[in-house]
């Protein structure tokens, strides 16, 4: 037997060692990360769930509100904010602290920006939808919950900034403690004004504003009062519109990326008011969307075992949680409505959320990865071909025509995911990570060529 030279052996040893190093780091990264995303996906889940007990008118025209939202406000906001993943990760590891706060300014103002065509278009949403077909109670009842959302996509333009802001410093206790606080002050707020003061729908999107606006004036604090932001903290200054092109440069790119799985989901699920019974299969519909829904530093070797680091968290998070969901199929339906129909339904289609979870898990690390290196433009091609000339077909021919209606919808979504991961998979897997830590250099060196020099110095100094 041939045997192996003794540099490949060292080679497996480092990478080895790397990979663990990386699973310990993402650990700890990640663990209060996916707390911090299940407690701000909780606020959002009470008012549904609020709602779903109000009736399924309610939660029919809830839930076609929180599609509309989702498609023409929220994922835009998240879209564009995706820019932050490479401008301020690159800069945090590049050493280049005071761009993250130029950055956040960029990014809030631009993201406000956005907000008034969107505001306008949820005012006349029940026109919108009635000449679509739906039925004009259901219409009316989605415009008001809209209304009422405004406040919540405003308080989104500076969160989800400040999200990113935090995140990339890994400040993850702040944030981690913000959306507790936001939670527990939500849940009773909701249950006030939704039964109390009998606002129904309008009360629950009333609370969720609210609540929005609480998560940004507490990281806001911290933000400016922290000694934790102390290097990354700058004042408003111009060049927080200087950095409005540049944010524009990559956050455009990474919207197209992200909105465009998000609009074939909420597509599809907007179809499915079509449907025979629409109350039923756009409650059930948006039951299962809920649920399944949540390089600067120059070291290209450490980014690519990074990859298989996270990824294989990312794995093992799917499994358990799919595995949670399959036991609990037959009782999951009764926390969003007390409709045995619906209940009975959400259990029919419980595996296929699982196996949804599996697949996103996997599509939301490579995109993750897309996002950092730079290159969106890949990944919205990619999300087109995937869900628009896949997702979407497959759904509505299963749908409709082969009259599966909401399963059908739903496998149309799933087989956009699994043609999506692996064409991410492939391009992930022949992605030259030296050339992506160069390019990420050149970019967070552009504005000030000498500043690496600086920084050399300064590091050669300190040592």
């Amino acid at each position: 037997m041939e045997e192996v030279p003794e540099s490949e052996h060292i080679k497996w040893g480092l990478t080895r060692d790397l990979y663990a190093q990386e699973l310990k780091k993402a650990t700890r990264i990640a663990a209060p990360m996916v707390a911090v995303s299940v407690l701000q996906y909780l606020v959002q889940l009470v008012s549904v769930v609020a709602v779903g007990h109000l009736g399924q008118l309610s939660l029919s025209s809830v839930a076609i509100a929180t599609s509309l939202a989702n498609v023409t406000g929220f994922s835009l906001l998240s879209g564009l904010a995706g820019g932050l993943e490479t401008l301020s990760g690159q800069a945090y590891g590049a050493g280049q602290f005071q761009k993250l706060g130029v950055y956040f300014f960029s990014a809030a103002m631009s993201l406000i920006l956005v907000c008034p065509p969107v505001c306008i278009l949820w005012i006349f949403t029940d026109k919108f939808l009635e000449r679509m077909g739906q039925d004009p109670v259901i219409s009316l009842e989605a415009r008001k919950y809209l209304m009422w959302l405004i406040p919540a996509l405003l308080g989104g333009a500076i969160l989800k900034p400040l999200v990113r802001f935090l995140q990339t410093q890994s400040l993850m206790l702040a944030m981690l403690l913000s959306s507790f606080l936001v939670l527990c002050f939500h849940i009773p707020l909701c249950w006030i004004l939704v039964y109390k003061l009998e606002l129904g729908s309008v009360g629950a999107a009333l609370a969720f504003s609210i609540s929005t606006w609480l998560n940004v004036m507490l990281l806001g604090f911290y933000m400016v009062f922290s000694s934790a932001c102390e290097r990354t903290r700058v004042r408003f200054t111009k060049d927080a519109f200087h950095g409005i092109l540049e944010f524009f440069r990559y956050g455009v790119p990474s919207a197209v990326m992200i909105c465009l799985k998000w609009w074939s989901c909420e597509l599809l699920m907007l179809s499915s008011a079509f449907l025979p019974n629409p109350k039923l299969e756009t409650s059930v519909l948006s039951i299962c969307t809920r649920v399944s829904n949540e390089l600067g530093a120059g070291k290209p070797n450490r980014a690519r075992v990074a990859v298989l680091a996270i990824l294989s968290l990312a794995i093992i998070e799917a499994v358990i949680v799919g595995t949670t969901l399959f036991c609990c199929r037959h009782v999951l339906g009764y926390a969003y409505s007390n409709e045995k129909q619906v209940v009975h339904y959400i259990g029919v289609m419980t595996p296929l959320i699982c196996l949804s979870i599996f697949m996103d898990s996997i599509q939301a690390v490579l995109s993750g990865v897309a996002r950092g290196s730079g290159w969106q433009r890949i990944g919205a091609y990619v999300n087109i071909g995937a869900f628009y000339l896949i997702g979407l077909p497959v759904g509505l021919v299963l749908g409709f025509v082969l009259h599966l209606r909401a399963k059908g919808l739903w496998i149309g979504i799933i087989s956009g995911t699994a043609v999506q991961s692996a064409l991410l998979s492939l391009i992930t897997g022949a992605t030259n990570w030296q050339k992506q830590a160069n390019e990420a250099k050149k970019r967070i060196f552009a504005q000030n060529p000498h500043q690496e020099q600086c920084d050399q110095r300064t590091r050669i100094i300190s040592t």
